[in-house]
């Protein structure tokens, strides 16, 4: 066991290190390398309202989507006063609306100040970008805001049932879109939890698996995204939903691998769906759950239903981020919890480094890194900059005075920040 450990982490620490320092694009909400970590350097740690603001423009309205940058454009979704479903693009240079697509008509609140239909955040490729909204809407645009394909995910796929709707991105991945669709009540005819792969070119469907699960409830929903495992042997899909996380195979979605324990069945919490995505650097995957469930650290090499299969778990931790995703840099896995405390362990054993207060607020942002500092964004627009490392230490708390529930995003020396209110660059 333990010359396995060492093997997968000496594989990880070789990527789990930071790339040396370049301009870089944030194509999807999770960053260039789908984590949160920017190999960029030299990057504001202190900033604010009247300080190190390149310039800030007003949005339509609130939206917890996290932009997304390819060069001189930043593409976001909002929601209109009307309840237009908005993709809009900005020049990054100066903050210049270039163009918006109506995508559809949703609502400006899901359910209470959580979420609306503007949900989900757009992917692109550097020619093409995609939003999927959370009324099911689904189109892809050339980067002149031209229409290529649009279809309703509903109409195709069953009804949205999830209460405070659907919230999950698809990935992109060689020409091929990924959609976790975990948001139902178990009626197989039209509520069918499923994986679909789409041609990204057109929209056609290149497979559609079912997702089957035992868990009930609430727990048929899921908020969380899918994402993608790589390392120098396999690259497969991430499902995270209904009480378990899966794995499947890209070529034609079958299940690789399946855990469960997220959920314990001997104190299941019927109300318990998942809200944070998994996080992956080579050789580990950090798999959170929510409210009170546990985080799992596991092997990529699994196969069939590995719950009860130690050899290929590394550690389980008993108390999960809930809504942030976790983090992963230098060997250490960063949690940060919903109420703003940050906790520090190990990557190869769960040792805990620290578990530190920041600031005592709603986070529902997921954390980035950058240049030996992670960016922990809170619900009212508190931004506390802290010192990677095994010990805690806050370099910076910045405040904008606007909520804010995405994630900020870094790309060719600017931190993007999306309030309700205004997106900001940060220079």
């Amino acid at each position: 066991m333990a010359h396995t450990i060492c093997r997968y982490f000496v594989l990880a620490a070789l990527v789990i290190s930071v790339p040396a320092a370049r301009g870089e694009n944030w194509p999807n909400w999770r960053g260039p390398h789908n984590n949160g970590v920017s190999g960029e350097k030299n990057l504001p740690t202190k900033f604010g309202p009247s300080e190190k603001v390149a310039w800030k423009v007003p949005l339509p309205g609130p939206a917890g989507a996290t932009p997304v940058v390819w060069d001189q454009h930043l593409f976001l979704t909002s929601v209109d006063d009307e309840g237009q479903l908005l993709l809009i693009a900005y020049s990054t240079e100066d903050g210049k609306k270039l163009w918006q697509q109506a995508v559809g008509v949703g609502n400006k609140t899901a359910r209470g100040d959580e979420g609306n239909s503007a949900s989900p955040s757009p992917v692109t490729d550097g020619k093409h970008v995609w939003s999927f909204m959370g009324n099911g809407m689904l189109g892809c645009y050339d980067f002149a805001g031209r229409e290529v394909w649009k279809f309703d995910v509903q109409d195709r796929y069953g009804k949205f049932i999830i209460q405070f709707g659907m919230s999950s991105t698809p990935v992109l991945h060689n020409g091929v879109l990924y959609l976790q669709l975990i948001h139902g009540e178990g009626n197989a005819e039209t509520r069918e939890a499923a994986v679909v792969a789409l041609d990204a070119a057109t929209g056609k469907e290149v497979w559609k698996v079912g997702r089957p699960s035992d868990g009930y409830a609430e727990n048929e929903h899921s908020y969380a995204s899918p994402v993608l495992y790589t390392d120098s042997d396999r690259t497969y899909l991430l499902t995270h939903g209904a009480d378990y996380i899966v794995a499947h195979d890209l070529s034609d979605g079958h299940e690789i691998w399946r855990c469960g324990g997220l959920n314990p069945k001997g104190k299941y919490d019927p109300t318990l769906r998942f809200v944070a995505s998994p996080a992956c650097v080579p050789g580990l995957i950090v798999v959170p759950s929510a409210k009170k469930g546990p985080v799992l650290a596991l092997k990529p090499n699994g196969q069939g239903d590995i719950t009860d299969q130690p050899e290929f778990h590394f550690w389980t931790h008993e108390r999960t981020p809930d809504v942030p995703s976790p983090l992963i840099v230098d060997d250490i896995v960063y949690l940060c919890m919903q109420d703003g405390n940050l906790q520090a362990l190990d990557a190869a054993t769960g040792k805990e480094f620290y578990f530190e207060r920041t600031h005592r607020q709603r986070h529902r942002a997921s954390p980035v890194y950058s240049d030996g500092h992670i960016y922990l964004t809170a619900r009212d627009g508190k931004i506390t900059v802290v010192k990677a490392g095994r010990e805690f230490s806050i370099v910076a708390e910045n405040e904008l005075g606007e909520d804010m529930s995405s994630s900020p995003v870094i790309s060719n020396g600017t931190i993007y920040l999306r309030t309700f209110n205004h997106l900001w660059a940060i220079r």
